[in-house]
């Protein structure tokens, strides 16, 4: 009787991750490393060095650069045209 006692005792006793959560210790601990490295992967893929934010950041410098390229092309152009004015001028000039 006292065996049987014991056996039911052992058999119905859970731990505290069983009771709560529905897991074994092993399990838990299995699965609670399991979300730490996914959130520290997912970390390093939004913040480290090669991330989404860098990439954000190089693709808006980029855009930078393309409109100031657009900018000094036309003031070039501008100054190409005054100074082949300029030369005409000091053509027609020596001419005269």
């Amino acid at each position: 009787m006292q065996d049987e006692e014991l056996y039911d005792e052992i058999e119905t006793r859970e731990s505290f991750t069983e009771r709560y959560l529905g897991l074994s210790l092993g399990n838990f601990i299995l699965a609670l490393l399991g979300v730490l490295t996914l959130g520290v992967y997912i970390g390093i893929l939004l913040f480290g060095d090669n991330s989404l934010e860098v990439l954000l950041n190089i693709e808006e410098y980029q855009s930078y650069l393309n409109t100031e390229i657009e900018n000094l092309k036309d003031n070039n152009s501008q100054l190409q045209k005054e100074y082949f004015e300029l030369k005409e001028l000091e053509r027609d000039t020596n001419n005269d």
